[in-house]
This record gives structure tokens, sequence and C-alpha cells, in this order.
């Protein structure tokens, strides 16, 4: 469970401490107010692309650090990192965009951090709609549903088994002249991938220390402009400085006047503060451009690699592999094809017997998720709903076997089953999503929703907050959401406000009692009167919650 999150100088954050709890964590404030802002804070520090776009104005790094305790740990992670239940995480970005990560107080690597992140929680974000458009997408759904792991990694090794064999048969039946010419080209091409010298992770790390190479000048003039607008000879902080004196003699005289001439003292002060911190940061910029030469020369050639042979550059990387086992097909293409036909031949029936223990497992497990997403979503306001995971073969098995899956929906009677990114409402999305994340969160302890109550109102939104709460009984979840239905099942709601701070912009989250919970709730409806029927409403809003 996460237990706690500090955040400083992240975004629009100064220094933010927030404290979690079992259940149903729910956060609310005005559109625009920063909620998503604390989410993408804990999407950092458990491993997310940071930007250092991202750090607060003034601030040379961003921070975030986040406890969990009680963690029940996959077997492999757990043994691999040597974790144990109680777990401390800490992650910085600099303006230069170096990383600092910890794990338990050991140095570790962004991509560590991200494996590990990934068997705390299971995030829900606005963008996570989209992959049930996907249809590449339901077969890894249907197979984590199915917990398939383990046959589907045997069916890929079999399979590339099975193509390095095929390659050496293929390679034996060709012509000399033939072989002489992808020799020559696999060569080449091999050779292409291992002079670029990629590592994994480079391309992410260079993203991230670009933005603030990139403008170091513009930056350090900028600063050097406001710091002799604040700070030379006659400008802003020595007027202030003589309006501020003149105001305190005043106020000697006048004891009226005694909290303005503080105030205007403190403005002088916080001037001098920002002009002696724009100094610091001007001095953070001076870069040597031969550095920003070389990291845009080095992503123009990631980039050419990529264009070549990936799209990615884990498919660089694959591609590297497979032309290794070509090339070694080609040298070795003198092998007896008899011999190796035979060999083909009994891989490909290892690989077809490997996909229909897959099919096989797949069937069962369409049935039953068709079902239980059914028996899950129809409380969510779907009276005639139906819901199925439909697979067609594929004439040979590739890595993942023989089958491709595609999710049918029919949201209303008389509608008949038609794939799921033709017909179904943004709405109708949000409850299917909340319904399969509930089905397939497997041990996940800690589950986040950003805005997973789009596209709906009324009633439905009270079903979703019901499921929610059902959600969290036996796990912690964290939810963003703008409806007061919703709000009113929480276990813990927190409000995020946004507000000026000394001409900043600053936000704050605070943990609400059950009467400022009805007044937020209130809010939400539209009422901001104590005795208006809107927060009546809210009042039974929350009761009906607290008696689900």
């Amino acid at each position: 469970m996460l237990k706690n999150i500090a955040i400083k100088n992240f975004a629009l954050i100064e220094n933010l401490t927030l404290e979690l709890s079992k259940g149903l964590n729910i956060f609310t404030g005005e559109t625009g107010a920063g909620k998503s802002i604390v989410i993408e804070a804990l999407s950092f520090v458990l491993g997310a692309r940071g930007d250092s776009g991202l750090i607060k104005q003034g601030a040379n790094k961003m921070e975030v650090s986040a406890i969990f305790e009680g963690v029940i740990w996959p077997k492999s992670i757990k043994e691999k990192y040597n974790l144990t239940s109680n777990l401390n995480l800490y992650r910085s970005l600099d303006l230069h965009g170096k990383n600092t990560v910890k794990v338990n107080g050991k140095n570790y690597s962004v991509q560590v951090l991200n494996e590990i992140g990934n068997s705390l929680i299971d995030f829900h974000g606005q963008h996570e709609h989209q992959k049930l458009f996907n249809p590449a997408e339901h077969l890894t759904l249907l197979d984590n549903y199915a917990k398939n792991e383990k046959l589907l990694k045997e069916t890929e090794e079999v399979y590339k088994e099975y193509q390095i064999l095929k390659a050496k048969a293929d390679a034996a039946k060709m012509s000399e002249e033939e072989k002489a010419r992808l020799l020559d080209l696999y060569s080449y091409q091999l050779k292409e991938i291992q002079n670029a010298n990629l590592k994994q992770g480079e391309e992410e790390e260079i993203n991230e220390k670009l933005p603030s190479l990139k403008y170091a000048g513009h930056l350090k003039e900028s600063a050097k402009d406001l710091c002799d607008l604040l700070d030379s000879e006659g400008a802003a902080c020595e007027r202030l400085n003589k309006a501020a004196q003149i105001l305190e003699d005043m106020a000697q005289t006048d004891r009226n006047l005694e909290d303005l001439a503080k105030e205007l003292a403190q403005t002088a002060n916080n001037a001098q503060e920002i002009s002696s911190a724009l100094v610091d940061y001007a001095e953070t910029l001076d870069i040597d451009p031969q550095v920003l030469d070389n990291l845009l020369s080095r992503q123009e050639e990631i980039k050419k690699i990529k264009q070549k042979y990936g799209p990615t550059l884990e498919d660089v990387f694959e591609k590297q592999k497979e032309l290794e086992n070509k090339l070694n097909a080609l040298q070795n293409a003198e092998e007896n094809i008899q011999t190796l036909n035979k060999a083909l031949e009994k891989q490909a029936q290892k690989l077809i017997s490997c996909s229909e223990g897959l099919r096989s497992q797949r069937k069962k497990a369409a049935k039953l998720l068709s079902e239980q997403v059914v028996k899950e979503i129809k409380p969510l306001g779907f009276s005639d709903v139906r819901f199925e995971v439909a697979l067609e073969p594929l004439d040979f098995p590739g890595p993942k076997g023989f089958d491709r899956a595609e999710f049918l929906f029919s949201a209303n009677a008389g509608q008949s089953l038609r794939p799921l990114r033709n017909i179904a409402s943004g709405g109708e999305i949000s409850r299917l999503m909340l319904g399969l994340k509930v089905l397939l969160a497997g041990d996940v302890q800690t589950m986040i929703f950003d805005e997973v109550d789009t596209g709906i109102s009324g009633n439905t939104a009270k079903l979703v907050g019901k499921s929610l709460a059902k959600l969290a009984k036996n796990r912690q979840v964290l939810c963003v959401t703008h409806l007061a239905q919703v709000a009113a099942y929480a276990n813990k709601h927190l409000r995020v406000e946004k507000f000026a701070k000394q001409g900043k912009t600053a936000i704050s989250v605070l943990a609400l009692t059950d009467k400022d919970k009805a007044l937020e709730i209130a809010r939400m409806i539209g009422s901001t009167d104590a005795n208006s029927a809107g927060f009546k409403h809210a009042c039974e809003l929350l009761k009906e919650a607290n008696n689900a």
C-alpha cells in the first residue's frame, strides 16, 4: 500500500507531502486545479519518463519520494532486487536531465525503477481508453487474464528456434550467387547497427536532457535581463526598499499603516531573494555547446537507425539478433539439407503443440472473461449488455500462437455484437474499462484511476462510485474525479486547490473532514452555500454511500 508521497519542485508543486489511506482515496478540485499533477508525480517516482520542463521555475531539480508498506512482491522481482515488504523510493531530475534513483537507499537506474513500479501500482490514465479500441491489445489482455505467461514464453522460444532452423533450411537451398548477395547485405546491415553502439535507455536519457540544453542560452539571457530589472542601480529592488523605508517611517506616525509596511517590506525582501535565486539559476546554465551538439548528433544517428531498422529501439535490437541468426545460417548452409528439413519439421510440430496448448487456455479464458465482464458491468447501468471475446485462427502459428483476439460489444437490446472500436461511446468505454480493470487487477495492491468517469453522469455515476468502493475493499484505490456521486464513496477525500502565493502559482492538497466533504461535494454539484438544497443533496449522497 502507498503510505506517503512527498513532492518537491514538480510543476506547480513547491513542497507537498501526502498521507494516503487504505480503501478509496478520492482527489477532487476545480478544472485545472492540478489534480493530475499529483498522479504524474507518482508516475515519475515509479519510473515513468521524466521531463526537465516540469521542474518548477527557479528550482534546479524536482524530487519525488514514496513510501510503501506491506508490499506483496512477485517472487522474481523480490529475489532479483532483494526487496522487503516495506519500500522507500526516491527519484530526482535536474535541469541537465540527470536522474538520481534510490530504492531503499541504494542507487538504481530508471529502468529498474520502472520494473519495480509496474509490480506496485496499476495505472488507468486518461489515455488508457484508446487501448480498448486496438484489437492488437485484446490478445494481451486475454493472456493476462488467463495467466498464460509461462506458455507464452515457451511458445516464443520455440518460435525463435523454428525461425533459425527455417533460415538455415532456406539458405541451404539457395544458389551461390544469391547466398553471396545476402551475406553481403546482412553483413552490411549488422555492421551498421553494431557501429551505432546502441544502449538500453539511451534514447530516453537524451530526450530528458535536451530541452534544458537547447534553450540554455535563451534561459540564461532571460535570467540576466530579469536580474537587471530587479537589482541594477535604480531598479525594482532598490525602489522597493526605498518605498518600504518610507512606509515604515509613515507607520511610526500612523499605526494603521503597520500591516501595509510589513507587507511591503516582505515584498522587497522577496524581490531580493528572487534576484539571488536567478543569479544561481543562470550559473547552472553555463553549458558547453559541444555537449549539446554531441547529443543532437547522437539523437539524429539513433533516429536514422530507427528509420531503417525500427520503428523503436527495441525493434532495432531484435533486428540485430535476427541478422546474426541469418548470417549464421548462411555461413553454415552446407549442413545436410535432409537433416535440416527433419529438424524443421520436428520444430514446427513442437510450435503447433505449444500453440494448441495456448489456444485451449484462451478458449476457456475467453468464455469465462466474457461472462465475468457482463456480470461486472451490468450493475453499471447496462441492463441488456453483451460482451464476447472472439478468437480467430491464423494459418500458421507465430510467436504468440495461432490466435487473433477481438472484443465484441453490444450495449442495447436488439443490437448485434460488433467490434468495440465501432460502437462504444466514451461513457460505455469508461465503464467497460473499469470492469476489465477489476477482473485483471491480479495481485496489484494499489490501483490509480485518473478520470475513469469520463462521459458518465447521474445514476450511472453513482453506480461507478459504488463499483470503485467495492474494488477498494480489498486494495488501495486512488481516483481523480469530477463527479459528486463518485466522490461521496471516498474513505479519504483530498481537495486539490490552485492559488497565488507571492506572485507565483502554487498547489495545495487538503484532507477533508466530514463537514468539509459535504461542502466539497455540494460545490461539485454547483452550490457553495451550506444552507442550500445542493448542500442537503450532498449530505444525502454521503449518507447513501456510507450505508452502501
